[in-house]
Parts: C-alpha cells; sequence; structure tokens
C-alpha cells in the first residue's frame, strides 16, 4: 500500500490510499481510500508509517535534561555587547574580564554578595554564556582588584564617550549604611538611609547632562560633601582633559567656599542655588521683590554680593502654598505638644518638674517638628510658657516658593530659562540613587572589609547602572515612562510643576501599550524576559543519546522588548 498525490489543475490534489498488484505480467493498482479530507499531519504519519518508518511518541523520542531562564540573561549581556562595555573594561577578553561582565549582569539579574552570585548564575544561562561556570567567589575578588587597577581608564573612556568641552556634569553625593566595623571607609556621619548608630561609606557620582554614570569616587563616611569636589575638579580637567566644561552641583555641594575654588580654574563653569540664608538677605535688600513675577515666575538680577555671576529668581506659588501649609501644620502640631507640657506643670504643685527634666520634654517636642526657632520659651521653677515669634514667621513667609540660581555662565551660552532646566537636571542623579540603593541594584548592605573591595563594589555597581541606565530608554514604551520627557525638559516651564505627557497617562490609565502589550516596571520585565527558556535535551532514539539545546519560541512581548534592544 501507498499514497498517491494526483494533481488538480483548479481544485486541491487528491490524495488516495493505494495498493499495487500483479495481473500476470502486469502491475496493477486500486484505490483503497480516498483521504483527500484528512488533516495533512495524519496523511503525513500514515505516509511515514507505510514506507516502513517507526514511529515514537514525543516522550519516547526525547528527554528534556534540564531547563534554565535564558530571555533576561540575552537581554542584558546583548545589551551589553552592544554598547561595548566589554571593549571599555578591556580591549581584548580575558578571565577577569568575562567575569567582571558576569557580576555586572548579575547586578541587574540577581543583586546579592559574590558568594551567593556564584551560586545563582548556575540557575541560569549566565555563567555558561559568559565561559565562568567553574569560577567561586575568590576569583571574584580577584577579578575585583584588577578591574579596581583599571578605573581611572575606564572613566576617561566613558568620559570621551559622553562628555565633550562645553558639556554639563551633573554631580552629587549619597551615603550607604555599612554592617561591620572593620572597612576603614566605614565612618558615623550623615546617613541619608535613616539607619542610627551604624557607619556609613559615602559616594560621588558624575553624570553627563542626561544622567548617564561616566566616574564614582568612594570616600569615608564623616566626610563632608562639599570636600569632594575638588576631586571632580581634577578629574574633569586633569584626567578627561575638558578645557571648558559646567559642573551642576545643589547649594550643599558648591558652597561658596567651593565655588570661590572654582573660580581659579578659567573655562570651569558651574550652576548651583543659594541656600535659604542668602536669599533672605536679598529680600531684605529689596532686591527679590513680589512684583518681579507679575508677568512671569523667573527673574534674572545682578547682586554686588555675587560679582561675575547671573542670578535667577524663580518663584512657584503652587510651593508657597504648600510649604506654608506644612508650616502652619507643624506650629499647630508642637504649640498643641508645648500645651500639654504647660498643663502637667501647673497640676505638679507638690512635686515641681525641676527645669533640667522641663527642658528636656520640651526639647524633644522642638526635635520633633523643626520649628522651635518661631517661639519665645520661657522656662523657670515650675513655670512654663511659650508663644509664637509672628514676625521670625512672617520673615520666613517671604521666602516662601523662593529659589535662588546662581551660575557663571554668560546669557549668550545660557539662558536664564535653560539655567534653571540645568539645575533641575540634578533629578537623573538622584534617580541613579534611587536606582542603586532600591530595588534595581542593591548596593547596600556593603558586604566587603577591605577598602579596595568597597571601592570596586561601588564601581561595579555603576557599571551596571550604566547597562540599566540604555536599557530603561530603549523600552520605554514597555515600562511606566513617559517617552516624551527627553524633549519635554526643555520645552516645558522651567519653574512651573512638570506634567506627565497625555501619551503616558493614557498608557498608565489603560496599563497597555499601544499594540496592546501589558506595561512593567523594570523588574517585572526582566523577569518577564527570564520565562524565555534554554532546554538542554537529551535523544532516546540513538545509544548513548546525542544531547542539544532549543530556546522556547518568543512571546509577543519578548519579541517587542529584543527589537527595542536591538538584539
Amino acid at each position: 500500500m501507498y499514497i498517491e498525490i494526483i494533481p488538480n489543475r483548479t481544485s486541491p490534489p487528491t490524495i488516495l490510499l493505494r495498493e499495487s498488484y500483479r495481473d500476470g505480467s502486469q502491475v496493477r493498482k486500486r484505490t483503497l481510500a480516498n483521504l483527500t479530507h484528512w488533516p495533512a499531519e495524519v496523511v503525513t504519519t500514515l505516509q511515514r508509517t507505510l514506507q516502513g518508518e517507526r514511529l515514537v511518541g514525543l516522550n519516547d523520542a526525547f528527554q528534556i535534561l534540564r531547563s534554565l531562564p535564558h530571555g533576561h540573561v540575552e537581554a542584558v549581556l546583548g545589551t551589553i555587547k552592544r554598547l561595548g562595555v566589554d571593549t571599555l573594561i578591556a580591549a581584548k577578553r580575558c578571565r577577569e574580564r568575562d567575569l567582571v561582565l558576569a557580576m555586572i549582569a548579575a547586578r541587574l539579574l540577581h543583586p546579592c554578595s559574590k558568594l551567593a552570585t556564584t551560586r545563582l548564575w548556575h540557575t541560569t544561562t549566565l555563567a555558561e554564556a559568559l565561559g565562568v561556570a567553574d569560577a567561586d567567589e575568590d576569583d571574584l575578588y580577584a577579578a575585583m582588584d584588577w578591574l579596581l587597577a583599571r578605573q581611572a581608564r575606564l572613566e576617561k573612556k566613558l568620559a570621551a564617550r559622553h562628555l565633550t568641552n562645553g558639556a554639563h556634569a551633573l554631580y552629587d553625593v549619597t551615603s550607604s549604611y555599612y554592617e561591620g566595623r572593620k572597612c576603614p571607609l566605614a565612618r558615623f556621619g550623615y546617613d541619608r538611609d535613616g539607619k542610627k548608630g551604624r557607619p556609613i561609606i559615602v559616594y560621588g557620582l558624575l553624570t553627563d547632562h542626561a544622567g548617564r554614570p561616566v566616574a564614582v569616587e568612594t570616600y569615608a563616611g564623616n566626610t563632608a560633601d562639599p570636600t569632594t569636589v575638588p576631586d571632580q575638579v581634577r578629574k574633569l580637567r586633569q584626567r578627561f582633559g575638558l578645557t571648558h566644561v559646567v559642573l551642576v552641583g545643589d547649594r550643599g555641594m558648591l558652597t561658596q567656599t567651593q565655588i570661590d575654588t572654582l573660580k581659579r580654574y578659567p573655562g570651569l563653569g558651574w550652576i548651583a542655588a543659594l541656600r535659604a540664608p542668602a536669599i533672605r538677605a536679598l529680600v531684605e535688600e529689596d532686591r527679590i521683590a513680589p512684583s518681579l513675577f507679575d508677568q512671569h515666575p523667573l527673574a534674572e538680577i545682578v547682586s554686588p554680593d555675587y560679582p561675575g555671576e547671573r542670578l535667577v529668581v524663580c518663584y512657584n506659588p503652587l510651593l508657597a502654598a504648600e510649604r506654608q501649609r506644612k508650616r502652619e501644620a507643624w506650629l499647630v502640631a508642637t504649640e498643641q505638644a508645648l500645651q500639654k507640657i504647660a498643663r502637667a506643670v501647673a497640676r505638679r504643685t507638690k512635686t515641681p518638674l525641676a527645669p533640667g527634666e522641663l527642658g528636656t520634654k520640651v526639647g524633644k517636642v522642638l526635635n520633633r517638628y523643626k520649628v522651635g526657632k518661631h517661639f519665645t520659651l520661657t522656662i523657670a521653677d515650675n513655670a512654663f510658657t511659650f508663644a509664637r515669634k509672628e514676625q521670625a514667621i512672617q520673615r520666613e513667609a517671604l521666602l516662601d516658593g523662593l529659589y535662588v540660581i546662581r551660575t557663571s555662565e554668560p546669557p549668550e551660552r545660557l539662558s536664564a530659562a535653560d539655567t534653571v532646566r540645568s539645575y533641575k537636571n540634578l533629578a537623573r542623579v538622584e534617580q541613579a540613587f534611587r536606582c542603586l540603593k532600591g530595588l534595581d541594584l542593591l548596593v547596600r548592605p556593603i558586604r566587603h572589609w577591605d577598602e579596595h573591595r568597597v571601592r570596586a563594589h561601588i564601581l561595579v555597581c555603576m557599571l551596571a547602572y550604566y547597562v540599566e541606565w540604555h536599557m530603561r530608554q530603549a523600552l520605554a514604551p514597555l515600562l511606566f515612562e513617559d517617552e516624551e520627557l527627553e524633549g519635554a525638559r526643555w520645552r516645558r516651564d522651567p519653574v512651573a510643576p512638570a506634567q506627565p505627557s497625555s501619551a503616558v497617562q493614557k498608557k498608565k490609565s489603560l496599563r497597555l501599550t499601544s499594540d496592546g502589550l501589558p506595561i512593567h516596571s523594570f523588574q517585572t520585565l526582566l523577569a518577564a524576559l527570564g520565562t524565555r527558556c534554554k532546554n538542554f535535551c537529551q535523544s532516546k532514539a540513538t545509544p548513548g543519546g546525542f544531547t542539544f539545546t532549543q530556546l522556547t519560541t518568543l512571546t509577543p512581548l519578548q519579541q517587542r522588548a529584543s527589537q527595542l534592544l536591538g538584539l
């Protein structure tokens, strides 16, 4: 028996099951069944059976030995390759470079200790892809030492990519708490994490105007923020070779002392902001008056106290109203707590409160709401009174909603509006710190004892954020990101609160992209990409069973992400 396919000119072919037989010296055939309407796969199976093939079930043909998440590894390593991060670290491939790339990728996929990293990368295809499956934590420590020795060259390459003469460089400092006492960098200082009683480590991040990290420096925990500025100046001028660059820092960073230092470097500009006492002095000198903002919430003034500088005064009425509301709420809360203490003092006639004990109670209240400067206090034996300083409150109210940006850049190079926008760009460095310290990269807890290992750990985290920054930009259509934000930064009102675009409002309300795909956070999108697995299979049909690998089919979401990442 056999299957014969008879073509028809204008109709589908006829499929017949036939049998051949001999009639004397002639070979004849007869039709046993018409299979034209059978499913094609059934016809193929019958045809192969008639040809003598041995057909087995799918489970009898091969077995899946193991299955490892692969899609998120493919996305991260593909981005690293596309960005040339491997060649930034070292021009030629070597064992140390592969280990560093594996640590960078692991920081994005499963941020954890180095020992846990050598365990967890076997639960994905990361170790196999980079050929580091046999590495242990000692190998990672050695690779970190190797990377730290190359930090200066690496940062110089990043600066050549993203910083040019005349560019704006953003700089800010943060800190992370430290578990233990072994590291010499761990010192008590201004803790931004709210972990009381623990030492901290300070590190400063230098980025380009878009927030791409270029360099990082690690300091002891008791280092004051302004004292780190000279190191950045030396990097920009000497190591990166920039003759003209504008350094943007906040009011706590670029203090008057540091600005006086910057003025000694020709070609080095800066953008900073005035502190409240300096703004109050300008208001009391009548250099800042409400009439300045009759037409526009932004005005440029000059002052002999700031020679050679431009002062851009901004007034935000919404910020002023919010500041007034919060101050009044704190004043009322403080008054209520102080009245409670006054009533307690009046009741205790037999055993009156001592002035020292009474002062302690009052001090706790004042430290809670931070408005003690607005009250007059009288503490005596078994007597306590208080009253608001109305004049001081009114003087402070004059500053509500006001902030002043100062810059050395002339108006022909930088308008007043762009000066404010450039200063507000520091929010991009804050975004970097949120990613470094939040759920993405988990720079803390810092588990290293040696000073050079802590520095290398911070450097690895910075490189991981460099990759994440570019992935976020590329994957923005699939994330809770405003794709029009970059262009809007330089068009919108520099003083008014930023408003999301209509496109991102629609995307967030529907939780869907324009293609109908679900939108994600960065972490959940990586998890979704990780559901694409690499299956390691073994054949059962041959002796010994040959092995092969097979990737699961891309889902529409994974396919779109691959397109956006340029993979």
